[in-house]
């Protein structure tokens, strides 16, 4: 499920706040890793877990209208197509997934606002239009209809991300890409194939003797970055000027420690992909100069240490 990308972020996030706080150890560090990796599927499971409870206020508008006094022939002839999706059904009957949303003590109770507004916005798009028109009704309908409510309804939310906040302090910027794994899953429970639960590492979903394990890479990474920060962060503000040095951020200093740990770490990973992965992460959680400082830096500071012998690459290309 993580991907390198993901793991490089989750390293840098754990290393610039075990920095910030400065009493953090090593194997602090290295849980609060593992618990942020753990917690990006948790959110996959979450948030897939709003299939039954969405469906659910379908059904209790649909009841409501047929309650008034004097319901409308619509009203009391409801087109139950969505309200009777097969999806929902499917999983709740799932047992592995009931077992697992239940152990996690996940629940969307709470939220009945935020699911009635969701709710309210699909039933006026006209995808949702569509998909109550269309006379086919299939499961693989079904799902790619909630496919497009995950992929259009969610992640731009504020309701939504107050809701992750509140639960989980590792949610943050997790979203999107667990809702891409939701969406993944949809496709494949079209095709009519059973729900299970995610690898967490993209290395484990297509193991093989001569793959790299990404949980063994991002606790390398973590580690490496974690015991040589010191010397890293010298070398970097000894490549700069007395006034730069005052001025370099935190985030800009965590990602070019951690480009030289992997450099150093990881001989068969190319040098112009370590720069590249570090310098589009700083896009996001740099500053609007982040990207030419990162990119720099990571440049002429590996290049010296290759000069110098203290990087050794195993393959052609890899410089």
């Amino acid at each position: 499920m993580l991907n390198r990308r993901i793991l490089r972020i989750k390293a840098f996030k754990v290393l610039y706040s075990s920095m910030a706080a400065g009493n953090m150890s090593l194997a602090e560090a290295e849980s609060v890793l593992e618990e942020s990796c753990e917690a990006t599927r948790d959110l996959y499971i979450f948030m897939l877990g709003i299939v039954s409870p969405l469906t659910a206020v379908a059904r209790e508008r649909i009841e409501a209208a047929k309650a008034k006094f004097n319901p409308s022939e619509e009203e009391r002839n409801p087109n139950m197509k969505f309200a009777g999706n097969r999806l929902a059904a499917l999983l709740d009957a799932d047992p592995d997934f009931t077992k697992i949303f239940r152990k996690k003590k996940f629940s969307w109770e709470q939220y009945d606002l935020f699911l009635k507004k969701i709710y309210a916005s699909v039933s006026g798009k006209k995808y949702f239009a569509d998909y109550m028109a269309s006379p086919e009704s299939s499961l693989k309908e079904d799902c790619r209809l909630f496919v497009k409510i995950f992929e259009k309804e969610f992640v731009d939310s504020p309701e939504l991300e107050k809701i992750l906040e509140d639960m989980s302090i590792y949610w943050n910027d997790d979203l999107a890409y667990s809702l891409t794994f939701v969406c993944r899953s949809l496709d494949s429970i079209a095709k009519g194939e059973r729900w299970s639960l995610p690898a967490l590492y993209m290395s484990d979903l297509v193991p093989g003797p001569d793959k790299e394990s990404d949980k063994l890479f991002v606790k390398k990474l973590l580690r490496s970055a974690f015991t040589g920060y010191q010397k890293y962060s010298e070398m970097v503000s000894a490549s700069v000027s007395n006034w730069d040095r005052e001025r370099i951020v935190s985030t800009d200093m965590a990602l070019i420690v951690l480009g030289l740990a992997e450099a150093v770490t990881f001989p068969a990973i190319p040098v112009k992909v370590t720069i590249n992965e570090y310098v589009e992460i700083s896009k996001f959680y740099g500053t609007p100069k982040s990207r030419i400082f990162v990119n720099g830096l990571l440049d002429r500071l590996i290049q010296k240490m290759v000069n110098d012998g203290q990087i050794e690459k195993s393959g052609k290309g890899l410089i």
